[in-house]
């Protein structure tokens, strides 16, 4: 049964996305795991295929599509196995450059989102800090206007594309007495004056995506949408943010259960392949269902935000549920694998440290918990 979900233009999506994964990404991506990042060039074919600018505006490149497109595009990329290669996407497509898109004025919309659409321009989003993550009202970046431009200065930390970006969307405090109606959002270009990296970040997965500390002294800015619109404009793309994450954490419990039957219906134990002992069997099929329980409350939540309700609930549910699936799947799907799923040169491996971070970003599941108890 197809997805009622998902029309035409969204399972040929779904396909293009898959083909370029298993032809351009898979095959170089164990490389890109050991040099730190993904390559630019890799990022300009995706921006020729039209993959980077499916949200935004056909003026401007873009496919003007709506959520259920960025479902689709975060599974099939959290499909290629590869986390470090899928957020590295996502950030710029769907955590990132949604601020330009929302709030940018004609200017700069024209000035940038081309460019941004096709790849030549990669976009990196500065949120969190040292000691603020989910708690955003806790920022401590400071703004003051300095004629028409802006100075920044703080720090950020966990800056997905933080190094290799070429537009950063900055959160910063314009008024720091007025609470959350004081942050507003900048765009600071690489090689402002005043922007440096303090250190690239050492993870324990996501190993082909660019993370760094950014540190801000003074730093030349331009103020993006109205001052004290920033902590609106960071919920309002959380929700966007979240079914990506959602949809691409879905993505790699899919690919771990795939692998997982494979090799367990290659792999002898006690006289027999393993997929004929029937608790194997059941555990593999019960994470079968929850996978497209998870991806259909994805789906709905995505098909909500495309009809304009609000839909911060099922959003929150949707982070919530896959961010803890997708660690439970790489759990069990490791497990399945035995000794040899404990090695490096094993995909599951791989995957399982990659999936640690899913109910941590975007959003904390305890976060996302409070965010569902609130409206219940």
């Amino acid at each position: 049964m197809e997805n009622p979900y998902l029309d035409q233009t969204h399972r040929l999506l779904a396909e293009s996305v898959r083909r370029f994964v298993e032809k351009d990404v898979v095959p170089k991506a164990a490389a890109w795991e050991e040099q730190g990042f993904v390559p630019r060039e890799v990022l300009r074919r995706m921006g020729e295929l039209g993959f980077l600018g499916l949200r935004h505006p056909e003026a401007y490149g873009g496919a003007g599509l709506d959520a259920l497109a960025t479902a689709v595009l975060a599974e099939e990329l959290g499909r290629s196995s590869f986390g470090g290669f899928a957020v590295t996407v996502l950030v710029h497509t769907d955590m990132a450059s949604p601020h330009l898109r929302h709030a940018g004025s004609p200017e700069q919309l024209a000035r940038w989102m081309p460019a941004i659409a096709a790849g030549k321009c990669v976009t990196a989003v500065a949120v969190t800090e040292p000691d603020a993550g989910s708690d955003v009202k806790a920022i401590r970046a400071r703004a003051r206007p300095d004629g028409a431009r802006w100075r920044i200065d703080g720090t950020k930390m966990f800056i997905t594309n933080g190094v290799h970006a070429d537009l950063y969307f900055v959160a910063a405090k314009s008024d720091p007495a007025a609470g959350t109606k004081g942050i507003s959002m900048f765009v600071v270009e690489k090689g402002a004056r005043g922007l440096s990296v303090g250190r690239t970040l050492d993870k324990m997965g996501w190993r082909s995506s660019d993370t760094a500390e950014l540190v801000f002294e003074g730093c030349d800015a331009e103020l993006l949408g109205e001052e004290g619109r920033g902590f609106y404009s960071i919920m309002k793309n959380f929700q966007n943010e979240r079914i990506a994450l959602a949809a691409m954490a879905i993505g790699e419990a899919s690919k771990a259960l795939e692998l997982t039957l494979e090799y367990v219906k290659a792999r002898k134990a006690f006289g027999t392949a393993l997929w004929h002992k029937q608790a194997v069997r059941q555990r593999l099929a019960r994470l079968a269902a929850e996978i497209e329980a998870g991806r259909r409350l994805v789906h709905h939540a995505a098909w909500l935000d495309a009809q304009g309700v609000d839909c911060v609930k099922e959003v929150s549910m949707g982070k919530a549920y896959c961010g803890e699936l997708v660690n439970r799947a790489m759990y069990e799907c490791l497990q399945f694998h035995g000794g040899s799923g404990f090695m490096r040169e094993s995909a599951i491996e791989r995957m399982y440290r990659d999936a640690r971070v899913q109910s941590i970003g975007g959003g904390a599941t305890e976060v996302m918990l409070e965010e569902v108890a609130k409206r219940l």
